[in-house]
């Protein structure tokens, strides 16, 4: 005879309790965390600036019905859209990702962190308008800040230890939950409502990699954080009109999460949640490449003098690299789209080899069309490096290490050129955050006359100045 299922509502699952009360009752402490927060926030909105550049992207921007007026609307940087803040999370999140330019996270699972800004920053702009125009305070860029750090080590925690592009899930997962979480805090949210919002965000519809993957690869994926942030705000507004949640939407049997969608085993955590994530995070800043194949740009560039000469002498490419680089990146045959571009490592590598250099223009097809760099690819291969892989791994190193090294016809070759740590890494930061700044003023440049540059860039650079401003304030900088 088979046994009744107890209808007993459960307690909340520890998943969300803990979530619930990390982004509640967790204070951020650390200076490093709010510093590197600052440099993320003009990184991302720097990289959304490039964006607009792309017709491809600005086709997607604006209010879903043209000529929606919003009252107290956020505002949607380096243009005059002020939509609802879920539409604005959508704007602001399709931007920020558009040319996989912004920060990220690689462990288990892999993502943008920094995609969450879009619901942090239209929420935290939507909330601020409409308290001023109820007589009341604005939030504060510091309050963004600190939703910045707890999105990133909601996602980059559960990241650590679970791999859900292994059971076919898009990593734009987290960002919902993340996103979810710190919107419905800086909305106001209690504990109880905070559980719900999550548990919600787990239950939620979730995309699949295809559009990540050969032989589908397309331009979703430069969207599809916008859409996950955007849903997250969504969730946040919904719950707080007192939507009920889920308690046990993780472990119920047969029809949770984990049973459907995760093969029946639990999250795995590696650490417990503070700021490790904001101070470990990876910043793009040399190369608008897939993250695997930072360090192989960085290697093809040291290369490009002894080879440019030579194109046609080359024999053999060998690429020393990691398992996660061979998985997602290493690909063969035609590439359809710049979105299949930035996603092989061959690509990119030939693009360094032959133009010293790498942009966001050399994936279009006027680039890709060049014969050059197809005759580079099919003498590319790819190996992988066990101890490449194991201290990708490690949370001491987290390294994302590649190595190239060009044979010729003649019999003669290069030296083999290895780089471990790219220039957006932590232990590369001295380094790195100087051109980071430099990134944020050229795409600053791309929009904005030069005295509202100045305004943006005096505000911006200054710690304790940018944490003082109300979040209004600072997205009105931005308004073209």
């Amino acid at each position: 005879m088979s046994s009744h299922i107890s209808n007993v509502r459960p307690d909340p699952d520890k998943v969300l309790v803990d979530i619930a009360d990390y982004v509640l009752n967790y204070e951020v402490k650390s200076g490093e965390a709010f510093d590197t927060a600052r440099n993320c926030l003009i990184d991302t909105l720097g990289c959304g600036l490039e964006a607009l550049s792309y017709p491809a992207c600005t086709k997607l921007m604006g209010p879903i019905v043209p000529g929606t007026i919003v009252p107290n609307g956020a505002r949607v940087p380096g243009t005059q859209f002020q939509l609802d803040p879920v539409q604005a999370a959508f704007n602001i999140g399709t931007m920020i990702r558009w040319l996989d330019f912004n920060d990220t996270w690689l462990a288990a699972e892999w993502g943008h962190p920094s995609d969450n800004l879009g619901g942090i920053l239209a929420t935290a702009d939507w909330i601020s308008r409409n308290r001023i125009a109820g007589g009341k305070s604005p939030l504060s860029m510091k309050t963004v800040l600190e939703g910045m750090i707890k999105a990133h080590e909601i996602q980059g925690c559960i990241a650590l230890e679970n791999s859900f592009n292994r059971v076919g899930l898009d990593h734009v997962l987290l960002v919902k939950l993340a996103s979810a979480a710190v919107c419905t805090w800086m909305l106001g949210g209690t504990r109880e409502e905070m559980i719900n919002v999550i548990s919600q965000a787990f239950i939620d519809g979730h995309s699949l990699r295809t559009y990540r993957h050969a032989p589908n690869t397309g331009s979703r994926k430069s969207w599809a954080a916008g859409d996950a942030t955007s849903r997250a705000v969504r969730l946040a507004l919904m719950t707080l009109k007192g939507e009920m949640g889920y308690p046990s939407c993780l472990t119920a049997k047969t029809w949770g999460f984990y049973d459907v969608l995760f093969k029946g085993k639990e999250f795995a955590f590696q650490r417990t949640y503070g700021s490790y994530v904001m101070e470990n995070v990876l910043f793009k800043i040399s190369f608008p490449a897939e993250f695997h194949a930072q360090t192989a740009v960085e290697c093809a560039l040291h290369l490009h003098p002894q080879i440019k000469d030579r194109l046609d002498d080359v024999k053999k490419i060998n690429i020393r690299t990691h398992e996660s680089a061979i998985r997602i990146i290493d690909k063969k045959g035609p590439l359809n789209n710049p979105a299949d571009r930035d996603h092989c490592i061959q690509y990119m590598t030939a693009v360094g080899m032959i133009f010293g250099g790498l942009t966001a223009a050399h994936y279009e097809d006027s680039v890709a069309s060049d014969p050059r760099i197809d005759s580079l690819r099919d003498k590319m291969v790819c190996v992988e490096d066990k101890r490449f892989s194991a201290d990708y791994h490690d949370p001491e190193k987290r390294s994302i290490a590649n190595a190239i090294q060009v044979f010729f016809k003649d019999g003669g070759k290069t030296e083999e050129v290895i780089v471990e740590y790219p220039i957006g890494h932590r232990r590369r930061r001295k380094e790195g955050i100087p051109c980071l700044v430099e990134k944020f003023k050229t795409n600053l440049a791309r929009r904005f006359p030069a005295k509202q540059q100045k305004a943006i860039l005096e505000t911006s650079l200054d710690q304790g100045k940018l944490e003082k401003m109300s979040v209004n304030e600072y997205v009105d900088l931005y308004v073209i």
